[in-house]
């Protein structure tokens, strides 16, 4: 006997002896000749009304404080991502054509599915059930009369919308899938991590006399950008400018023009200056004359009758 039919023969043994409310040795070989041999259609009737074994033992009822989840024990056959998802489910799956729905058949199956989730899941399936209320709608529109003057214009076919927003969701569903298909990162593939050794010895570039030439020539460049321009005010004084004048031509009697001004004078004494001079011969105190078209220009004081 193998040692798996021996531990299979005690098993048997072991509840045996529980059905006949005996010791565990009771039933067994060793247990002398006044045992009374087990009652076989006892242990079968405990079998098929036991819920489960538990050591060996069979559990006749669940105990007052067992939790089972109420869902614990559901099977989801088919997902659907939505009501359009179940529709076009039950359209492809039988083959009907998408241009002409058999609203009555399709009406039936999605009822039947939405009553089933109705069942377990109230919330989920107030969704479905607005699609089941266009369905009906739909199929109502359909088996009304047309009128006479529906006949003479051709009336738009109750589907068409239900059919448009098919067509688009299967569309956006087939290239959701296509996007799927390509390869993802961390799914499909890893991208890889290689360590380089660096060598800890450093080498240094060889420097040349041209490369020191282009760094000096950026350096000064970079300060020529740099050039500060400081502006400093000097107060000038146009009466000081007349008074100067009139005291140079006090001692002579002509002055050229030129004369009167110092070329080493920097720009804005030389204005001043020029300036004097025209309010000097605006106030008639100096007279400017030229004897002939590009002679030299002469200053003289003003005339004055005596």
């Amino acid at each position: 006997m193998s040692p798996k039919d021996a531990v299979d023969e005690q098993a048997e043994q072991a509840d045996l002896a529980v059905a006949a409310d005996l010791p565990p040795d009771a039933g067994g070989p060793s247990s002398g000749a006044d045992s009374a041999p087990p009652d076989a259609s006892a242990t079968e009737e405990a079998d098929g009304a036991a819920f489960a074994r538990l050591y060996g033992e069979p559990v006749l009822k669940l105990p007052n404080d067992l939790y089972i989840p109420p869902d614990a024990l559901e099977v989801i056959l088919e997902a659907f991502e939505g009501p359009l998802d179940l529709l076009l489910y039950l359209i492809r799956k039988q083959n009907f054509n998408i241009l002409d729905i058999p609203m009555a058949q399709v009406t039936l199956q999605y009822l039947s599915y939405v009553e089933e989730i109705r069942k377990t899941n109230l919330e989920l399936a107030a969704e479905y059930l607005l699609m089941a209320a266009m369905l009906i709608e739909i199929k109502s529109r359909m088996l009304l009369p047309q009128r006479q003057h529906d006949l003479d214009v051709e009336a738009e076919d109750p589907r068409a919308e239900l059919v448009r927003r098919l067509l688009e969701y299967e569309q956006i569903k087939l290239a959701a899938y296509e996007l799927n298909t390509l390869p993802q990162v961390g799914r499909d593939f890893v991208r890889t991590q290689i360590f380089i050794e660096q060598s800890l010895v450093p080498t240094w570039p060889d420097v040349e006399v041209v490369d020191l030439q282009d760094a000096w020539r950026m350096l000064m460049k970079r300060a020529t950008l740099k050039q500060h321009h400081k502006i400093t005010r000097e107060e000038l004084s146009v009466r000081e400018h007349m008074t100067s004048i009139l005291r140079k031509l006090q001692s002579s009697r002509f002055i050229e023009f030129t004369e009167l001004f110092n070329p080493e004078s920097p720009p804005p004494v030389v204005v001043v200056n020029f300036v004097a001079m025209l309010e000097l011969a605006k106030e008639t105190l100096i007279e400017i004359t030229q004897a002939e078209p590009f002679a030299p220009i002469y200053v003289r004081l003003a005339y004055s009758p005596a």
